[in-house]
């Protein structure tokens, strides 16, 4: 398979997760009770429940499993929950709030700590991850060993699942065809043009930040060309304050759309027959990132929240990333090995060129800029 269409090895060339984290937890004796029974709480990996079976056996006796912020059409998140509930009928997975930020994941689970209601497990840009680790429970997967250094966190508190590019969507019967993003300052974009979310809270709408800032002659180490790329925009009235979903998009509300390539890939799948939709990730430097996985560290179903880690990186899961149009963390290991989806991972866009993605240190210095200075830009 060409490397070329796979994002985990431009990765692990910038080394994106440089933190040295400690207090990975150890395995199995760690996690067994004197009376011998096993405290899912503690596990950091499957040999604490001896295998998989034992794995599967303590998730099905909680038999619940709470998810929070897992939009069915990000993705194809929709089939990967569907999957697993086929696999695990003894388990109820309860899907809050689909639509939320990963910042308001955290928020979510200390507002209902100690509760059943509480998230089991997250998915978060990695900002957020990297500003909220005491929130994560350490874990590595039974398949750890495929995934690229660069996507995970070492002891396992947040690992990279899927990814993609950042790429602009649109309507070609409502503006031209965008080539770069000075297109988007003219006149033919007024009112048109809209991010995925709030770049201090989402991961879409900050990687949407951070590719400006790259193609405007800044970079990962400096969001500032990026924040004032948005403030230009809006001074010219062309930024729509919408979060972008297929039904603003149908509606002609956000004929432009900032937001990860698969997910404009899939708003155009959607849409088919009611609206036309053209993704271009502009040439030049692009920008990829990661979604994150992590287990709350207060999980009220602990064992069930090990069983879904594990299900997410199976060789299943990782292939219906890759039928969502995103790049899978084990793309590479899975070729290897046979069992990617040949036809898809082949069909995949080649990266470009040159490819950036924030360090974690970078992360933090972006996120702190934003939140000193996106929302004057942009008011």
């Amino acid at each position: 398979m060409p490397t070329t269409r796979t994002l985990a090895a431009s990765l692990a060339a910038t080394a994106i997760v440089a933190l040295t984290l400690t207090g990975c937890a150890g395995g199995a004796a760690e996690a067994t009770g004197t009376d011998g029974s096993v405290d899912a709480a503690a596990a950091t990996s499957i040999s604490a429940f001896g295998d998989l079976a034992g794995l599967e056996a303590a998730a099905i006796e909680e038999g619940a499993l709470n998810v929070i912020a897992l939009p069915r059409d990000w993705a194809n998140y929709g089939a990967v929950l569907d999957l697993f509930a086929e696999k695990y009928p003894e388990i109820t997975i309860t899907e809050a709030a689909p639509d939320g930020s990963s910042a308001e994941e955290i928020q979510a689970a200390e507002n209902l700590a100690g509760q059943d209601t509480a998230p089991d497990v997250f998915d978060l840009g990695l900002a957020v991850a990297l500003a909220n680790t005491d929130q994560f429970a350490p874990y590595q997967v039974a398949t750890w060993s495929d995934i690229p250094d660069a996507l995970k966190e070492e002891s396992g508190l947040f690992v990279g699942d899927y990814g993609g590019y950042m790429a602009v969507g649109y309507d070609p019967d409502a503006v031209p065809a965008p080539e770069s993003l000075a297109d988007l300052l003219g006149a033919d974009y007024k009112g048109k043009v809209a991010i995925n979310g709030d770049p201090t809270q989402a991961g879409a709408a900050f990687a949407a930040v951070g590719l400006a800032a790259v193609q405007n002659d800044g970079s990962v180490d400096d969001f500032q060309a990026g924040i004032d790329f948005f403030g230009d925009l809006n001074a010219a009235g062309n930024f729509v304050k919408i979060d972008p979903t297929p039904a603003t998009i149908a509606s002609g509300e956000t004929p432009v759309v900032f937001d990860w390539d698969y997910l404009n890939v899939g708003y155009g799948t959607q849409l088919e027959g009611e609206r036309n939709w053209e993704v271009v990730v502009f040439p030049g430097t692009g920008y990829a990132g990661y979604y994150n996985q992590a287990i709350n560290v207060d999980a009220p179903h602990p064992a069930a929240a090990r069983l879904w880690q594990e299900f997410l990186y199976s060789d299943d899961a990782q292939n219906l990333w890759l039928e969502g149009g995103a790049r899978p963390a084990r793309a590479d290991a899975m070729a290897a090995e046979g069992t990617i989806d040949a036809d898809l991972f082949d069909a995949l866009p080649a990266v470009p060129d040159t490819t950036v993605v924030p360090t974690a240190a970078q992360s933090e210095a972006a996120a702190t800029l934003l939140g000193e200075k996106w929302a004057a830009a942009v008011q």
